[in-house]
């Protein structure tokens, strides 16, 4: 995994051999600590690029989006959820806070839902995990590799 700087791959690699994953601060004011982020599938975010594409073709409009399911999750609940869909250990070690980095941040999906009639078709967590893992033992070299 050379170049994959995205949570869930990270800890998928982590999970199946690789490096261990390095947690940025746990002193966030959210629940566990860890900073809350808004996970999505890229074939989610393809179709959300595809069908704002088909309105702009439509109507000639155009418009910025935020895409996201719109739900945030925690770094430790992603580990969590990694390791319980797995059934493996995720290594990780406590590192400090990147400087500058939200205690929490997710998509406002309402207007991509109004204007685009788009809602992601893998909204969960669990199953964001289980369709990475399943790719992830079907490309035993790993993320990023050939």
């Amino acid at each position: 995994m050379t170049n994959e700087i995205h949570l869930i791959p990270r800890a998928i690699e982590a999970a199946a051999g690789g490096p261990g994953l390095q947690v940025f601060g746990d002193d966030y004011p959210t629940p566990d600590g860890t900073c809350l982020r808004d996970y999505i599938r890229v074939s989610d975010l393809a179709d959300a690029h595809v069908r704002a594409l088909e309105v702009m073709a439509e109507t000639g409009q155009s418009g910025a989006y935020n895409l996201g399911t719109g739900e945030p999750h925690s770094v430790r609940e992603v580990i969590d959820v990694v390791e319980r869909v797995t059934g493996r250990r995720v290594p990780w070690t406590l590192a400090p806070r990147r400087p500058g980095h939200p205690a929490v941040l997710y998509a406002a999906t309402r207007k991509a839902k109004a204007e685009l009639g788009w809602t992601p078709r893998f909204p969960g967590l669990d199953s964001m995990v289980r369709t990475a893992w399943a790719w992830r033992q079907n490309h035993p070299n790993g993320y990023g590799q050939p």
